[in-house]
């Protein structure tokens, strides 16, 4: 496999932009930062739930179609309450 290498800046917020070339290869918009013995690799990141599972952290899963509709029920009922 043949490498490439760019150079970006990081910005004073910490950030950087990744060239398009690169973010067509990674072939994703979610990425992983994995930092490793003085070394930093980016790779594409497939399922974005699974890297926030962390959060669910003692609490109860639920379906995205259950945690849909009760975000829907809590918008209805704030929108509601304003009138």
């Amino acid at each position: 496999m043949a490498s490439t290498v760019k150079t970006v800046k990081v910005s004073s917020k910490g950030q950087i932009t990744l060239p398009r070339d690169v973010r067509d290869a990674l072939g994703t918009d979610h990425v992983r930062i994995v930092y490793t013995a003085g070394e930093v690799r980016i790779e594409p990141l497939r399922d974005v739930a699974g890297s926030l599972a962390h959060y669910l952290k003692g609490r109860k899963r639920s379906s995205f179609r259950v945690a849909r509709e009760k975000a829907w029920r809590a918008l209805v009922r704030e929108k509601h309450k304003r009138r």
